[in-house]
């Protein structure tokens, strides 16, 4: 159902069993997949893609102009997945020409209010960001991390699958995966236990890691030595410890310790 009062470009491609909320406004060239339901007063600007059975709630801004003193108009887009929920006055950007000019999110994640995504992020599944975290431009986030509340991530960092950052915690380095992170600029505080415990991971799984952990960040190896080491050791046959030391090795910027 589409509220009499909400403004709907003629292009606009809207899917059955959308319902779109009073004083919304649908530009021309977005797309919005089924089930997918918006509130009033949002706005959802052209080169927007919206998949299935979202929920976008009130005054939240989707799909506008990237904030980037290099942005000349030119047309980019935003794609989000299916089964996002997407709080009051989140904003998510569209990319820039220079970044791939493209701000892409993946399926079921949770949005709370004020949280903010930049220009030519890249986010996976299953990732929370808690209200007001905010991410600058080209940043990367796999799946299942958590963002806490009044966080701040730097641009073109990363942040590794499972990881938890702590609310009111700035992040300037890459968090590796399965790490829980927290501080004025963050530091590592070991692995995200409770996080891999309520997903399931296993115990040797778990072992495994905090071992891989200590010779990473505890051992007083150089960090490459202690990568070789691990590569060479019985550990580097679980795949979530080949996935931690392959993320660590492609760092740009630099790992938070």
């Amino acid at each position: 159902m589409i509220h009499p009062t909400a403004i709907v470009h003629p292009k606009a491609e809207i899917s059955k069993d959308v319902e779109i909320g009073p004083y919304s406004v649908i530009e021309e060239g977005v797309f919005i997949g089924e089930g997918t339901r918006i509130a009033s007063h949002v706005v959802v600007r052209e080169g927007t893609t919206i998949g299935r059975d979202c929920q976008i709630y009130q005054f939240s801004s989707i799909g506008e102009a990237p904030q980037a003193l290099a942005y000349r108009g030119e047309k980019t887009t935003l794609k989000l997945g299916d089964r996002n929920i997407i709080r009051e006055c989140v904003t998510l950007h569209r990319g820039t020409l220079k970044g791939g000019g493209e701000t892409v999110i993946g399926n079921n994640n949770f949005f709370m209010a004020y949280a903010h995504v930049a220009h030519d992020c890249r986010i996976g599944n299953q990732v929370i960001l808690a209200n007001g975290a905010t991410l600058a431009g080209h940043i990367l986030i796999e799946d299942y991390a958590v963002i806490g509340g009044l966080s701040a991530v730097h641009q073109f960092c990363r942040i590794g699958a499972h990881a938890f950052v702590s609310g009111l915690t700035g992040v300037t380095l890459d968090i590796p995966p399965y790490t829980l992170a927290a501080g004025n600029r963050a530091k590592l505080f070991g692995l995200n236990t409770v996080g891999l415990k309520r997903h399931q991971f296993s115990d040797e799984t778990i072992k495994a890691l905090k071992t891989a952990y200590r010779i990473i960040f505890r051992s007083g190896l150089a960090l490459e030595k202690a990568l070789r080491n691990l590569e060479e050791s019985e550990l580097s046959r679980f795949l979530e410890v080949q996935h931690l030391i392959q993320f660590i090795k492609q760092t740009r910027r630099g790992i938070s310790r």
